[in-house]
């Protein structure tokens, strides 16, 4: 379901795929005349429903808190999510059981916000252990463990073991939520042989549709469904998508966790997915003149723009290399 991104595939590949699936998909509808698109919803509205969805949600469900009191390398499977029992005669819900044992979901999570497709949207985590690693970037490769569940318990998707996946090629709600968390400390040795990570970033997320898939999700998932992820983060590493020595996180030029919105020379692709940011016809790679692997620290005409982000700087290492 989370599928990592091809990272060979350049952006326009991935638009003249998307292209060609449209057009798949319109001469598939010729044979199909019962079939009839839905127009997605507006996505203001939907994300006041999705609002009210999530708060009664996290209104109504407890977890198992003190399993967590005691320090450990806990893992999703013992993250226990139990809806309150049954409302009574007046349509008030009945007191959580073991209330010392068990928190309601609304009193621990955080609250977080974020913009997208000009819409502000609220999501949620619950932070069982932060994580004594560094945090990964937005656009960083991440090695987790994780389950995805809809509101009614179902599990959609989710791993045995530890896998990678470029946060690039997610949902919104991961690069969100995500980087809040901390990876793991490193390898632990069991008496066994085997070792497990230790003290790794350990949450569940509660996604908003806006955030998740709204209206295209795959199969498995109704539309406009709002999300829960459970998940165990354990390592990251940066990734330099287009391959022009400046690793994703860095071409985060205004710095608010979104690689999509930088986009210095105003085509048709985000910085981190360009060979060429400024648009002066020199690949950003060769305009590393020290030739130091690093063309943020050339700026030829000291105007305190470097010359892979300055359009009046045409000067290239290309015969040097």
């Amino acid at each position: 379901m989370l599928k990592k991104i091809n990272l060979i595939m350049t952006f326009r590949n991935a638009i003249v795929v998307l292209l060609l699936s449209v057009l798949c998909f319109a001469s598939c509808k010729n044979d199909d005349d019962d079939f009839e698109l839905v127009p997605p919803r507006d996505r203001t509205e939907q994300q006041i429903a999705d609002k009210d969805s999530l708060l009664n949600y996290l209104s109504t469900h407890y977890y198992n808190s003190s399993t967590f009191d005691t320090p450990g390398n806990y893992t999703y499977n013992d993250i226990v999510i139990t809806e309150l029992p049954d409302v009574n005669n007046d349509g008030i819900y009945e007191d959580m059981p073991n209330p010392g044992m068990n928190t309601l979901l609304i009193d621990d999570i955080i609250t977080m916000t974020t913009t997208s497709n000009d819409v502000e949207y609220e999501y949620y985590f619950l932070r069982l252990n932060q994580g004594g690693g560094d945090a990964p970037n937005s656009s960083d490769t991440v090695n987790i463990n994780y389950s995805g569940n809809l509101f009614d318990d179902d599990v959609f998707d989710s791993t045995a073991n530890p896998a990678n996946f470029d946060l690039i090629g997610l949902i919104e709600g991961w690069r969100s939520v995500i980087p809040n968390f901390g990876t793991s400390t490193g390898l632990v040795e069991n008496e066994d042989g085997t070792f497990t990570f230790d003290n790794y970033g350990l949450g569940v997320m509660f996604v908003p549709s806006g955030l998740a898939y709204f209206n295209t999700p795959p199969f498995g998932i109704p539309v406009y469904s709002n999300l829960i992820f459970k998940f165990e983060l354990y390592s990251a590493e940066p990734n330099d998508h287009d391959g022009d020595l400046i690793l994703s996180h860095l071409e985060d030029l205004d710095g608010n966790g979104n690689v999509f919105d930088d986009n210095t020379d105003g085509d048709d692709l985000p910085d981190f997915f360009d060979i060429d940011d400024d648009g002066d016809g020199v690949l950003t790679r060769f305009e590393d003149l020290d030739n130091d692997g690093n063309p943020m620290n050339d700026d030829t005409d000291n105007d305190g723009i470097p010359n892979y982000l300055d359009a009046d700087t045409a000067i290239s290492n290309q015969e040097d290399n």
